[in-house]
């Protein structure tokens, strides 16, 4: 076993249990959800969404919906008069090519407003079980330090992790690795005396000592 697949099963065994944090039901309220997320927490979308599912519980209700009031119910979400655009755009988008469901090809996905590659493929791996790896600056921070990529672009930081990765393994590992940057490869200040590949990994111990000799 070489050392990227001693890292991945040891993250595998870490975060076995783990899930997705935004709370959903279907492919219309992921899709939803995701696109909320971006610049902001899930536990913040989470707090928005049970209201705006309540009100707007699918794509038709969501592009009959009033500008301003959707704007209200997701102001506390970041960048909330773009996304709310965005979520009626998208919704329309939904109702009068989809017949108001969520389509399941990265192409179709990738057209619709506020939808990037990213996003497009938390919606194929998670509501549709289509393979797919998710690129978010988590993962994208971890599989460079951790040295299962190098690159600071999302797409190429993605075909080098599928590369590296099972087919079926895909949605697992974003998950593996998305957790492992919330709660410990953090961004500032790295875990590593927690982390279970510290002693894989080719930055350890030293991103903060950088940081730190950077002060001095």
């Amino acid at each position: 076993m070489n050392r990227s697949e001693e890292i991945l099963k040891r993250l595998a065994a870490e975060y076995a249990d783990t899930k997705s944090a935004l709370h959903y039901k279907n492919a219309y309220e992921l899709l939803t959800a995701t696109i909320l997320a971006a610049q902001c927490t899930d536990k913040r979308v989470n707090i928005i969404t049970r209201g705006l599912f309540a009100r707007y519980p699918d794509a038709r209700a969501l592009a009959e919906g009033d500008i301003g009031e959707i704007e209200e119910m997701i102001r506390t979400c970041g960048l909330y008069k773009a996304k709310a655009k965005n979520l009626r755009v998208c919704a329309n988008r939904l109702v009068d090519e989809y017949g108001g469901e969520v389509p399941a090809s990265m192409e179709e996905l990738t057209t619709l407003a506020g939808v990037g590659r990213k996003t497009a493929s938390v919606v194929l791996a998670y509501a549709f079980g289509i393979p797919a790896m998710a690129v978010d600056t988590h993962v994208g921070r971890v599989a460079n330090r951790l040295g299962l990529a190098n690159s600071k672009n999302p797409v190429m930081i993605e075909k080098q992790l599928c590369a590296l990765i099972p087919e079926e393994k895909w949605a697992d590992a974003h998950h593996w690795l998305i957790w492992h940057g919330r709660r410990v490869c953090h961004a500032q200040r790295p875990a590593c005396g927690a982390c279970v590949a510290a002693d894989l990994c080719p930055c350890a111990f030293k991103v903060q000592a950088g940081k730190d000799k950077g002060k001095q």
